[in-house]
Order: C-alpha cells, then sequence, then structure tokens
C-alpha cells in the first residue's frame, strides 16, 4: 500500500464511484451517498469482541471497528441501528489507526473493520498509519460482497483477512430485499478478486492469519438458492474455500413486511446447507 493507492482511492470516493452503485455523490464537498455518509468516516463502537467466528476471535478477541453506514438496503438487516443511519463519532485515519493500536495492545488477534467498503480511503489511510507506528496484526475486511473492483484493487496489501457476505445469486432476490439487482454479479466478481489477493484461509494456531473466508446467512423460503451460492463457492472460488454458513436468522429491520422472510431459519435447514458445503468440498465453520 502507498499513499498513491490511498489517493487514488479518495478520487473514487468523490464524486462516489468506490461501490457498485456508483451514485456520484460529491462526499469531499458534504454530499452524503446511497450510504448515508461523507468523507468521514464515522464509528459506531470499537472494542474486543467474542461474538465472530472462534477463528477470528481466539482468546483475545476480534478487535471490532464499526463503521455507521452501508451501501446496501438489506430488508432483513442484523445491525440496522448503525447501518440504515449514521450514529457515532466522525473520526479521521489518524484516529482510526490510534484505535487500532490500542486493540492489539489490548491482546485482540485482529483488527476486524465492519461495513467498510464506503470509508476504504480512510481505512487503507488508517492501516498505513498504524503500520509505520508497527501495528502487526491482520486487518480484516467485514463487508456485505457489494465492491467496485477498481476500489477493491487498490486495497491489495491493505487487508489480510477479507471476509465478504456471499448473499443472493438471484437477481430478483437481490432487488426485492438488497435494493441491489446487480448484487450477484458483483458480489461473484468481487470474491474473484479478493481470492486472487490473499488465497485461500490460512489458520495457524488456531487463527486466522491470511485469506477469505466468506460468510452465508441460512434465510428462509431461499434453499435453492443458497446452494446455488454453494456451488459458485465450489466451482469459481475453490475447493477448500473457507465459508461460514450462519443459521442466526432472525426477522429483523423489515422482514415483517415479506411473508416468505419472517420468521427465524429453522435448524435443519441450516444444517442441510452445511452438509451440502461440506459435499461440495467446502471448509465449513462449525
Amino acid at each position: 500500500m502507498t499513499s498513491e493507492a490511498i489517493d487514488a482511492l479518495e478520487i473514487l470516493q468523490s464524486p462516489c464511484v468506490l461501490c457498485p452503485r456508483r451514485c456520484g455523490a460529491r462526499r469531499a464537498a458534504g454530499e452524503r451517498g446511497v450510504c448515508g455518509t461523507g468523507v468521514e468516516a464515522v464509528v459506531a463502537s470499537y472494542g474486543a469482541h467474542f461474538g465472530e467466528e472462534d477463528i477470528l476471535v481466539g482468546r483475545g478477541g476480534s478487535g471490532t471497528i464499526f463503521l455507521s453506514g452501508c451501501n446496501l438496503r438489506c430488508a432483513f438487516c442484523q445491525n440496522a441501528d448503525i447501518s440504515m443511519s449514521v450514529t457515532g463519532r466522525k473520526t479521521p485515519a489518524e484516529k482510526l489507526a490510534g484505535f487500532m493500536l490500542a486493540l492489539e495492545r489490548e491482546g485482540c488477534e485482529n483488527v476486524n473493520f465492519v461495513t467498510p467498503t464506503h470509508h476504504a480511503p480512510q481505512v487503507a489511510a488508517a492501516v498505513l498509519a498504524a503500520k509505520g507506528m508497527g501495528f502487526a496484526k491482520p486487518v480484516v475486511y467485514n463487508c456485505g460482497g457489494y465492491e467496485g473492483l477498481e476500489g477493491l484493487r487498490l486495497l491489495e496489501g491493505v487487508v489480510d483477512i477479507y471476509m465478504p457476505d456471499a448473499k443472493f445469486m438471484s437477481k430478483e432476490a437481490s432487488k426485492r430485499y438488497l435494493d441491489a439487482e446487480d448484487y450477484p454479479e458483483r458480489m461473484q466478481e468481487a470474491l474473484v478478486e479478493m481470492q486472487r489477493q490473499v488465497g485461500a484461509l490460512v489458520i495457524r494456531g488456531g487463527v486466522a492469519a491470511r485469506g477469505l473466508l466468506v460468510r452465508h446467512l441460512a434465510m428462509p423460503a431461499h434453499a435453492e438458492d443458497s446452494r446455488k451460492v454453494i456451488d459458485f463457492l465450489a466451482e469459481q472460488i475453490g475447493p477448500g474455500t473457507y465459508v461460514n454458513v450462519m443459521g442466526q436468522y432472525r426477522p429483523r429491520h423489515r422482514a415483517a413486511e415479506f411473508g416468505e422472510i419472517s420468521r427465524a431459519t429453522d435448524w435443519a435447514e441450516v444444517a442441510a446447507l452445511m452438509r451440502y458445503a461440506m459435499e461440495r468440498g467446502l471448509r465449513v465453520d462449525d
């Protein structure tokens, strides 16, 4: 990562074409994008988090930095209080770097930027600054999978662990629930690029060190589409891809407006998808 790459990311941010929405908001002039934010990162909270995957948590926890706003409009969002509104403090890159160093001193296994897409320039600048001050833990990019390739390529060398969602392969479902009909295509090309940059997930001493970790939220009434997600991972990303098939779906935010997803996922549905993923040769988080 160089300062030139950060400059290039900042150019993509205003007028904004960072993510596939390419909304064109002049964020440097005070306009807010679809994500709801300007050019300054807004931190809702940060600290050691023990609710992530075991391989991220380890003994010291995953050092999460929750960024407000989001470039997706998921009807079923589980974190709508911070993703659908901008709550928290505006935080310059230098202060973000300070948070990273504090989390490392606290003993966290990594620093985990949650919903970073719309603040990729600030995240990159913070990582560069923190590394200049001796930061040495893995950097996790915890995103919804809806990434612009131009910006993603500029993050090469910044991110150690990509942790994207792979939500849907269906355009219809993506339009209905995410307000992003092109999500399947953009997610697939993003994951291919992430895999190119960091490779398959490497685990050392029981803790993730580098690579791609994919999350898929199993949802009611979408078993067939979930299997297509698994097929894509097995065939295009590769056997051995690490996937967390998540069974904690609950009808949050606006999910009650959609009858087919207005119930929790049944554990049998989740278990069946986990078996299918293993049959396709994927490494399944347990």
